[in-house]
Protein backbone atom coordinates (compact mmCIF):
# COMPACT_ATOMS: atom_id res chain seq x y z
CA UNK A 1 0.00 0.00 0.00
CA UNK A 2 1.11 3.40 -0.53
CA UNK A 3 1.17 5.39 2.29
CA UNK A 4 0.26 8.21 1.09
CA UNK A 5 -2.89 7.19 -0.45
CA UNK A 6 -5.69 8.33 1.94
CA UNK A 7 -3.78 11.84 1.12
CA UNK A 8 -4.15 11.45 -2.89
CA UNK A 9 -7.40 9.79 -2.22
CA UNK A 10 -8.41 12.97 -0.34
CA UNK A 11 -7.14 15.92 -2.34
CA UNK A 12 -10.22 18.18 -1.59
CA UNK A 13 -9.11 17.76 2.25
CA UNK A 14 -4.93 18.27 1.07
CA UNK A 15 -6.42 21.52 -0.48
CA UNK A 16 -8.23 22.85 2.59
CA UNK A 17 -5.13 21.95 4.69
CA UNK A 18 -3.13 24.22 1.96
CA UNK A 19 -5.84 27.23 1.38
CA UNK A 20 -6.65 27.64 5.13
CA UNK A 21 -2.78 29.35 5.34
CA UNK A 22 -4.19 31.99 3.14
CA UNK A 23 -7.27 32.72 4.53
CA UNK A 24 -6.35 32.57 7.87
CA UNK A 25 -3.11 33.94 7.53
CA UNK A 26 -4.34 36.99 5.78
CA UNK A 27 -7.01 37.68 8.74
CA UNK A 28 -4.06 37.94 11.15
CA UNK A 29 -1.56 39.38 9.17
CA UNK A 30 -2.01 43.10 9.66
CA UNK A 31 -2.47 42.75 13.44
CA UNK A 32 1.46 40.80 13.52
CA UNK A 33 3.03 43.31 11.67
CA UNK A 34 1.51 45.46 14.02
CA UNK A 35 2.55 44.02 17.12
CA UNK A 36 6.02 42.87 16.12
CA UNK A 37 8.69 45.03 14.68
CA UNK A 38 11.20 43.40 12.00
CA UNK A 39 13.27 41.83 15.43
CA UNK A 40 10.09 40.56 16.70
CA UNK A 41 9.78 43.66 19.71
CA UNK A 42 6.43 44.72 20.36
CA UNK A 43 5.55 47.87 19.21
CA UNK A 44 2.30 50.29 18.96
CA UNK A 45 -0.65 48.92 17.20
CA UNK A 46 -1.36 50.32 13.79
CA UNK A 47 -4.63 51.37 13.15
CA UNK A 48 -6.50 52.30 9.92
CA UNK A 49 -5.14 56.02 10.42
CA UNK A 50 -1.97 54.72 9.92
CA UNK A 51 -2.44 52.67 7.10
CA UNK A 52 -0.80 53.95 4.30
CA UNK A 53 -3.37 54.19 0.74
CA UNK A 54 -2.07 52.02 -1.45
CA UNK A 55 -1.95 49.48 1.00
CA UNK A 56 -5.40 49.97 2.44
CA UNK A 57 -6.34 49.48 -1.53
CA UNK A 58 -3.84 46.44 -1.87
CA UNK A 59 -6.27 45.04 1.23
CA UNK A 60 -9.34 45.23 0.40
CA UNK A 61 -8.37 43.93 -3.14
CA UNK A 62 -7.13 40.92 -1.18
CA UNK A 63 -10.26 40.33 0.49
CA UNK A 64 -12.03 40.35 -2.18
CA UNK A 65 -9.98 37.60 -4.14
CA UNK A 66 -9.57 35.40 -0.78
CA UNK A 67 -14.18 35.35 -1.46
CA UNK A 68 -13.98 34.64 -5.11
CA UNK A 69 -11.05 31.87 -4.42
CA UNK A 70 -13.19 30.61 -1.48
CA UNK A 71 -16.12 30.50 -3.79
CA UNK A 72 -14.06 28.61 -6.48
CA UNK A 73 -13.54 31.42 -9.06
CA UNK A 74 -10.20 31.39 -9.69
CA UNK A 75 -9.91 33.77 -12.90
CA UNK A 76 -11.59 36.62 -11.05
CA UNK A 77 -9.60 35.81 -7.97
CA UNK A 78 -6.03 36.29 -10.08
CA UNK A 79 -7.58 39.98 -11.31
CA UNK A 80 -8.16 41.10 -7.83
CA UNK A 81 -4.84 40.02 -7.05
CA UNK A 82 -3.41 41.81 -9.85
CA UNK A 83 -4.77 44.95 -8.97
CA UNK A 84 -3.54 44.27 -5.02
CA UNK A 85 -0.02 43.91 -6.53
CA UNK A 86 -0.31 46.99 -8.71
CA UNK A 87 -1.42 49.23 -5.97
CA UNK A 88 1.02 47.71 -3.62
CA UNK A 89 3.93 45.53 -5.25
CA UNK A 90 5.05 45.12 -1.45
CA UNK A 91 2.16 43.63 -0.53
CA UNK A 92 3.32 40.29 0.63
CA UNK A 93 0.20 38.47 1.38
CA UNK A 94 -1.31 38.87 -2.31
CA UNK A 95 1.96 36.93 -3.25
CA UNK A 96 1.36 34.11 -0.95
CA UNK A 97 -2.71 33.67 -1.75
CA UNK A 98 -1.35 33.83 -5.74
CA UNK A 99 1.65 31.61 -5.12
CA UNK A 100 -1.40 29.25 -3.53
CA UNK A 101 -3.53 29.67 -6.33
CA UNK A 102 -1.34 28.89 -9.13
CA UNK A 103 -0.19 25.52 -6.80
CA UNK A 104 -4.28 24.18 -6.92
CA UNK A 105 -3.71 25.10 -11.22
CA UNK A 106 -0.50 22.86 -10.96
CA UNK A 107 1.20 26.03 -12.41
CA UNK A 108 4.38 25.02 -10.51
CA UNK A 109 6.87 27.63 -12.16
CA UNK A 110 4.11 30.74 -11.29
CA UNK A 111 3.59 29.35 -7.86
CA UNK A 112 6.90 29.10 -6.33
CA UNK A 113 7.62 32.74 -7.83
CA UNK A 114 5.01 33.84 -5.84
CA UNK A 115 6.23 32.40 -3.03
CA UNK A 116 9.56 33.38 -3.20
CA UNK A 117 8.27 36.80 -3.95
CA UNK A 118 6.73 36.82 -0.56
CA UNK A 119 10.96 35.44 0.90
CA UNK A 120 11.90 38.21 -0.52
CA UNK A 121 9.74 40.75 0.86
CA UNK A 122 9.67 38.51 4.41
CA UNK A 123 12.39 36.20 4.97
CA UNK A 124 10.99 35.46 8.03
CA UNK A 125 7.66 33.79 7.21
CA UNK A 126 7.33 30.33 7.87
CA UNK A 127 3.92 29.92 6.88
CA UNK A 128 5.35 30.69 2.99
CA UNK A 129 8.71 28.60 4.38
CA UNK A 130 5.98 25.51 4.24
CA UNK A 131 3.71 26.55 1.60
CA UNK A 132 7.32 26.88 -1.05
CA UNK A 133 8.27 23.46 0.56
CA UNK A 134 5.01 21.63 0.06
CA UNK A 135 5.00 23.10 -3.50
CA UNK A 136 9.40 21.71 -4.06
CA UNK A 137 7.85 18.30 -2.54
CA UNK A 138 5.56 17.59 -5.52
CA UNK A 139 8.05 18.34 -7.81
CA UNK A 140 10.13 15.68 -6.48
CA UNK A 141 12.99 18.72 -4.82
CA UNK A 142 13.14 16.35 -1.94
CA UNK A 143 16.55 18.21 -0.62
CA UNK A 144 15.25 21.91 -0.84
CA UNK A 145 11.78 21.25 0.56
CA UNK A 146 13.09 19.54 3.72
CA UNK A 147 15.27 22.66 4.13
CA UNK A 148 12.57 24.74 4.15
CA UNK A 149 9.91 23.00 6.61
CA UNK A 150 13.20 22.55 9.06
CA UNK A 151 13.60 26.59 8.24
CA UNK A 152 10.08 26.87 9.11
CA UNK A 153 10.05 24.63 12.51
CA UNK A 154 13.29 26.98 13.58
CA UNK A 155 11.32 29.90 14.16
CA UNK A 156 9.83 30.07 17.78
CA UNK A 157 7.39 32.25 16.72
CA UNK A 158 5.60 29.88 14.61
CA UNK A 159 2.33 28.71 15.09
CA UNK A 160 1.53 25.60 12.88
CA UNK A 161 4.08 23.20 13.68
CA UNK A 162 1.75 20.36 13.53
CA UNK A 163 0.86 21.42 9.57
CA UNK A 164 4.90 21.42 8.66
CA UNK A 165 5.62 18.22 10.80
CA UNK A 166 2.91 16.35 8.48
CA UNK A 167 4.32 17.86 5.55
CA UNK A 168 7.52 17.07 6.45
CA UNK A 169 6.63 13.72 7.01
CA UNK A 170 4.66 12.91 4.07
CA UNK A 171 7.65 14.46 1.59
CA UNK A 172 10.30 12.20 4.13
CA UNK A 173 7.92 9.27 2.64
CA UNK A 174 7.80 10.12 -0.93
CA UNK A 175 12.10 10.75 -0.69
CA UNK A 176 12.16 7.20 0.89
CA UNK A 177 13.10 8.30 4.33
CA UNK A 178 10.44 6.43 6.76
CA UNK A 179 12.12 6.90 9.73
CA UNK A 180 12.60 10.53 9.89
CA UNK A 181 8.94 10.53 7.86
CA UNK A 182 7.58 8.73 11.54
CA UNK A 183 9.41 10.85 13.74
CA UNK A 184 7.90 14.16 12.25
CA UNK A 185 4.32 12.32 11.83
CA UNK A 186 4.63 11.26 15.68
CA UNK A 187 5.69 14.86 16.69
CA UNK A 188 2.93 16.42 14.13
CA UNK A 189 0.72 14.36 16.13
CA UNK A 190 1.62 15.55 19.21
CA UNK A 191 0.38 19.02 18.34
CA UNK A 192 -3.14 17.96 16.52
CA UNK A 193 -3.98 14.53 17.78
CA UNK A 194 -7.22 14.78 15.47
CA UNK A 195 -6.24 15.38 12.16
CA UNK A 196 -7.11 11.82 9.84
CA UNK A 197 -3.95 12.61 7.83
CA UNK A 198 -1.40 12.34 10.56
CA UNK A 199 -3.07 8.98 11.99
CA UNK A 200 -3.41 7.28 8.92
CA UNK A 201 -0.09 7.63 7.10
CA UNK A 202 1.44 7.22 10.91
CA UNK A 203 -0.72 4.01 11.49
CA UNK A 204 0.41 2.67 7.94
CA UNK A 205 3.94 3.38 8.09
CA UNK A 206 3.94 1.58 11.65
CA UNK A 207 1.73 -1.16 9.84
CA UNK A 208 4.45 -1.48 7.08
CA UNK A 209 7.33 -1.89 9.74
CA UNK A 210 5.45 -4.58 11.57
CA UNK A 211 4.60 -2.77 14.87
CA UNK A 212 1.07 -3.30 14.63
CA UNK A 213 0.31 -2.85 18.38
CA UNK A 214 1.46 1.16 17.56
CA UNK A 215 -0.49 1.30 14.24
CA UNK A 216 -3.75 -0.51 16.12
CA UNK A 217 -3.75 2.79 18.37
CA UNK A 218 -3.43 5.22 15.49
CA UNK A 219 -5.88 3.62 13.33
CA UNK A 220 -8.43 3.10 16.05
CA UNK A 221 -9.00 6.03 16.81
CA UNK A 222 -9.31 7.14 13.20
CA UNK A 223 -11.88 4.46 12.45
CA UNK A 224 -13.47 5.40 16.11
CA UNK A 225 -13.84 8.90 14.01
CA UNK A 226 -16.29 9.79 11.26
CA UNK A 227 -13.33 10.79 9.33
CA UNK A 228 -12.59 7.05 9.17
CA UNK A 229 -12.53 6.31 5.32
CA UNK A 230 -12.44 2.65 3.36
CA UNK A 231 -8.81 2.78 3.09
CA UNK A 232 -8.09 3.50 6.81
CA UNK A 233 -11.17 1.13 7.54
CA UNK A 234 -9.36 -1.58 5.53
CA UNK A 235 -5.83 -0.71 7.15
CA UNK A 236 -8.17 -1.19 10.60
CA UNK A 237 -8.82 -4.72 9.30
CA UNK A 238 -5.08 -5.97 8.40
CA UNK A 239 -3.68 -4.51 11.55
CA UNK A 240 -6.39 -6.37 13.42
CA UNK A 241 -5.77 -9.71 11.40
CA UNK A 242 -2.09 -9.64 12.42
CA UNK A 243 -3.01 -8.88 15.75
CA UNK A 244 -5.27 -11.88 15.80
CA UNK A 245 -8.26 -9.61 16.78
CA UNK A 246 -10.44 -11.66 14.33
CA UNK A 247 -13.70 -10.11 16.40
CA UNK A 248 -12.27 -6.50 15.72
CA UNK A 249 -11.28 -7.66 12.46
CA UNK A 250 -15.00 -8.76 11.26
CA UNK A 251 -16.45 -5.66 13.00
CA UNK A 252 -14.48 -3.57 10.50
CA UNK A 253 -14.60 -5.57 7.47
CA UNK A 254 -18.34 -5.51 8.15
CA UNK A 255 -18.45 -1.38 8.34
CA UNK A 256 -16.45 -1.32 5.16
CA UNK A 257 -18.89 -3.68 3.53
CA UNK A 258 -22.09 -1.44 4.25
CA UNK A 259 -20.50 1.85 4.05
CA UNK A 260 -18.04 1.53 0.87
CA UNK A 261 -19.35 -1.84 -0.91
CA UNK A 262 -18.08 -0.39 -3.86
CA UNK A 263 -14.74 0.05 -2.94
CA UNK A 264 -11.15 -1.18 -3.97
CA UNK A 265 -10.88 -1.91 -0.52
CA UNK A 266 -13.65 -3.77 0.33
CA UNK A 267 -12.91 -5.78 -3.10
CA UNK A 268 -9.85 -6.51 -1.21
CA UNK A 269 -11.08 -8.27 1.68
CA UNK A 270 -13.62 -10.37 -0.55
CA UNK A 271 -10.82 -11.77 -2.13
CA UNK A 272 -8.69 -12.16 0.89
CA UNK A 273 -6.12 -10.12 -0.68
CA UNK A 274 -4.61 -8.78 2.03
CA UNK A 275 -1.10 -8.24 1.13
CA UNK A 276 -1.64 -6.54 -2.00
Amino acid sequence: MDVTGWLQDRQGLLGAFLILVAVTGISGCASRSAEHGSGGDRIEMVTDSDEPEARKRARIRLELAVGYFEQGQTTIALDELKQSITADPTYAEAYNLRGLIYMRLNDFRFAEESFRKVLSLNPRDSNVMHNLGWLLCQQARYPESLQLFTQALANPQYGERAKTFRAQGLCQVRAGFRADAEASLVKSYEFDAGNPITAYNLAALLYQRGDFVRAQFYVRRLNNSELANAESLWLGVKVERRLDNRDAMLQLAAQLEKRFPKSSEAGSFQRGAFDE
